[in-house]
């Protein structure tokens, strides 16, 4: 991979996230950190919108994480860095999550205190002293990401800071961040995915360009906004180039700009795959696989020999990353074959926290051979003769839409959880754009004046926004079943979803 991700991740980095970032704004002030809306917001503006942002923070009792909702703008940022400078413990949950299922979130990881940015006039970039960065606490949480929760309570990820050091600091080196670099940042700020695109970008000096996300749809909008503003580094989801190619195919225009671009979050489908070489011209392109318990764990650099027909392989281990395959009856698989993927990285979270933290996703090595902890990923993964891994399955019912993984069967219970419903089923179902789309059917309680659209707000209120279905039918006959009594999904398909319908 020429030279890509061969570089030592230590258990400590010279440099820090947050010192870094302070030696970028004191020496280039005005130089460009956020790009947003049109507008930029230089790096002395960020530091100086931070620190007034630290004086509300102190205030607050130390003695539980502060809560930011992950809405995407330059002040949320300012805000999640003022955290940070504080050392002080910050959730990032979804803002798109049904209020009901934030409060539980808020409960589970300890929050008491839910902070918004402050919207008054900013100060100056110079109009104060940045003050010294408040002493650090050892292996304690700097950021609480949310996995999708499926099940409408998402499980809350501590990282400390050294994790988040160590992966930043790999990343810069990985892919050439550095001053004045162009990074696009699509995710969502609560995404594990924006520990390169938002955060390692600003540790070296970068310059991130956020996607709206009114205009995340709009192919056009996102070639125009790689071609204004020149962007070098781009990770998304496969549907993200979906969107970018098919936009830029039917312009007719190119992106030279882009030196590497990944692909992470659900497989990237053969046509995208053959139509980005020529979208994205002088570009590298990776399949990058991890998890937000571990994010990044393996990179695979494309060349363009890999057949259609076939996934993409999983590629090499990150450095400092650990990976084994285990059966089904616990044992690890030395040679060829498929097993659940175990891993452990130098990012890795070490447990979730509260109840979920006796879930058994996090374990020791299955055979003792180290006092480490390893995570289990819950993907199937084959091995091949010659050790190429490839992703074939989950050893659950999860599907993924939009990167996010959701469990379909988790989505029925919500929907019987309505007093108005008596019967369900959720499919994902293929889509050009998407990849995957959850289509549902409901059978209301006879007599019932429940509709799709009171449905929906039932929805909203305990699922996560990429949970609730694109396509929802209300009806009033029953759901076909098999011999065994169960729901057949199969003439759920066909019934309601097919072309004729």
């Amino acid at each position: 991979m020429n030279g890509i991700g061969t570089a030592t991740v230590g258990t400590r980095q010279q440099h820090t996230l947050v010192g870094s970032l302070l030696g970028h704004a004191r020496l280039a002030p005005g130089a460009t950190a956020l790009v947003w809306r049109g507008g930029e917001v230089g790096y002395g503006e960020l530091l100086a919108r931070a620190e007034r942002e630290r004086a509300r923070i102190r205030d607050l009792p130390s003695d539980s994480p502060l809560a930011v909702p992950a809405t995407k703008s330059p002040a949320t940022i300012a805000l999640v860095l003022a955290c940070m400078l504080e050392h002080r413990p910050l959730l990032l949950p979804s803002p798109t999550l049904g209020a009901d299922v934030r409060e539980r979130l808020y409960e589970q990881a300890g929050v008491r205190h839910v902070l918004t940015p402050d919207n008054l006039p900013q100060p100056q970039p110079h109009a104060m002293a940045p003050d010294p960065v408040a002493p650090a606490r050892p292996d304690s949480a700097a950021l609480l990401l949310t996995t999708s929760g499926s099940t409408g309570l998402p499980k809350t990820v501590p990282l400390t800071a050294a994790a988040l050091d160590r992966f930043t600091a790999w990343a810069g080196d990985a892919f050439g961040i550095g001053p004045g670099t162009t990074v696009l940042n699509y995710a969502p700020l609560n995404f594990d995915l924006c520990l390169l695109d938002v955060w390692a970008t600003l540790a070296h000096g970068g310059r991130v360009v956020l996607v709206d996300p009114d205009h995340a749809a709009q192919g056009a909008h996102l070639v125009d906004l790689i071609a204004r503003y020149e962007v070098e580094i781009v990770q998304s989801v496969p549907m993200f180039y979906r969107l970018l190619t098919d936009a830029a195919q039917a312009e007719g225009r190119t992106l030279p700009s882009v030196r590497h671009a990944l692909s992470t979050g659900d497989t990237l489908p053969a046509p995208v795959r053959a139509a980005l070489p020529g979208v994205l011209p002088g570009a590298r392109l990776y399949n990058l696989y991890g998890c937000t318990e571990t994010n990044d764990s393996f990179l695979y650099e494309m060349t363009g020999a890999e057949p259609a027909d076939r996934p993409l392989p999983l590629g090499r281990p990150l450095p400092g990353v650990s990976a084994i395959l285990v059966t089904a009856d616990g044992g690890v698989l030395d040679g060829p074959g498929t097993g659940e993927l175990y891993v452990r990285t130098p990012f890795q979270s070490e447990g979730y926290a509260g109840a979920a933290a006796a879930s058994g996703a996090f374990v020791p090595h299955p055979e003792g051979a180290d006092g480490q902890r390893w995570f289990r990923s819950g993907d199937l993964v084959r091995r091949a003769a010659d050790g190429t891994l490839t992703l074939s399955g989950r050893t659950d019912f999860q599907v993924k839409i939009r990167g996010v993984r959701i469990n379909p069967q988790e989505v029925e219970h919500v929907l019987l959880e309505h007093p108005g419903v008596t019967e369900a089923a959720v499919v994902a179902l293929p889509d050009a754009v998407a990849g995957r789309l959850l289509h549902a059917v409901a059978r209301r309680t006879p007599g019932s004046a429940l509709n799709s659209l009171s449905l929906r707000g039932h929805l909203a209120r305990g699922l996560p926004r990429a949970a609730i279905p694109s396509a929802l039918r209300v009806t009033d006959e029953p759901l076909p079943r098999t011999s065994t009594g169960k729901v057949d999904r199969d003439r759920v398909v066909r019934d309601h979803f097919t072309k004729e319908n």
